[in-house]
């Protein structure tokens, strides 16, 4: 909370033409968005997946202002159903 680049977001594209991958730090939110139907994504965790102790954000949550390259269309109702984000903004 402290960092001047807090609830700030930051987006790239991945693809097989740059070839790229993006590390995320611990205790960073992050999402995906594919930009087509024929899509792999591969997906490491530092840690083992404990369900009770998932967290997360709105992919439309406005303290972040992600603006995503299209429209969402398909999003699980775990990740629609997220509270508006507790922490202050800088």
């Amino acid at each position: 909370p402290e960092s001047d680049r807090y609830c700030q977001w930051y987006g790239t594209e991945l693809n097989d033409d740059n070839r790229s991958a993006l590390l995320i730090p611990p205790g960073f939110a992050h999402g995906f968005q594919t930009l087509s139907d024929d899509t792999e994504v591969h997906y490491l965790m530092s840690a083992p997946y404990v369900p009770e102790s998932a967290a997360g954000v709105r992919h439309d949550d406005p303290v972040f202002g992600v603006k995503w390259p299209m429209a969402v269309s398909s999003i699980s109702e775990k990740d629609r159903q997220w509270p508006d984000f507790a922490g202050t903004k800088s």
